[in-house]
């Protein structure tokens, strides 16, 4: 179980984003990170696959302290990340950049394994070019297959991965989710804001101006951010509906 106890995090110029959130990601499930655009959810991300350091609090994973883990020693550990705007790389193959995420070759058939879960053909794929060999939403998959690609992966962790891609695309990134879900064994933390993506979750969280505002499970927090209840958990409560 992964856990964020009083966390706290500053910019280089001393401003505070992240002011104390507690958090159990449970185990296993998909939790999504939701909350107003500024609010700390992409740099608590951050924090979990170990780009930030805390200025105060404790990150456990299984009961171990990882607070001061970096990035490398995480992914050792079994935490994933994929980046809001996927890194291309000049000159590398989609073959490639799966096996450079996963520090090994790879067999055809976990090529296969790892793209047709995001809804890519290998045969057709994995010989991309991925600078500018890939669309939009084609690299956002690919970078979804690359954390699938690690087998050693348990905490799988995607920053806002419905970013700058087409309806069409976004319509297989949430099939591969669910299909990530179904299959289970793995814990799926998603910072989003689509309603689609909350609705396949297990549990929401809701951050704002770098706090928790709520938490539990998906039955119970998404009707009401549904319902414009989404106010109460803003730091600027009713009078700040319209930043809301």
């Amino acid at each position: 179980m992964l856990e964020l106890k009083g966390i706290h995090w500053k910019t280089p110029e001393n401003e505070e984003i992240v002011k104390g959130i507690d958090l159990s990601v449970p185990e296993g499930k998909l939790t999504v990170i939701t909350g107003p655009n500024g609010g700390g959810k992409t740099s608590l991300a951050k924090i979990i696959a170990g780009l930030y350091t805390p200025s105060q609090g404790q990150i456990l994973l299984n009961k171990e302290e990882i607070t001061h883990w970096d990035i490398t020693r995480r992914a050792r550990g079994g935490i994933a990340y994929a980046f809001q705007q996927p890194v291309r790389f000049k000159g590398l193959t989609v073959r490639d950049l799966l096996e450079l995420s996963a520090q090994e070759p790879l067999s055809e058939e976990r090529l296969c394994s790892a793209l047709s879960a995001v809804g890519l053909c290998a045969q057709e794929y994995m010989d991309r070019q991925v600078d500018g060999g890939l669309s939009g939403g084609e690299s956002k998959r690919v970078e979804i297959a690359t954390v699938l690609a690690r087998k050693n992966a348990r905490i799988l962790v995607f920053d806002e991965p419905e970013a700058g891609i087409d309806l069409w695309s976004f319509a297989n990134l949430t099939d591969a989710f669910e299909q990530l879900k179904r299959q289970g064994g793995r814990t799926l933390i998603i910072i989003s804001h689509q309603e689609r993506i909350m609705e396949i979750a297990d549990y929401v969280a809701v951050v704002a101006d770098g706090k928790l505002r709520t938490f539990g499970k998906k039955e119970e927090i998404l009707p009401l951010l549904l319902s414009g209840e989404r106010c109460a958990f803003c730091p600027k409560g009713e009078s700040g509906k319209e930043e809301c």
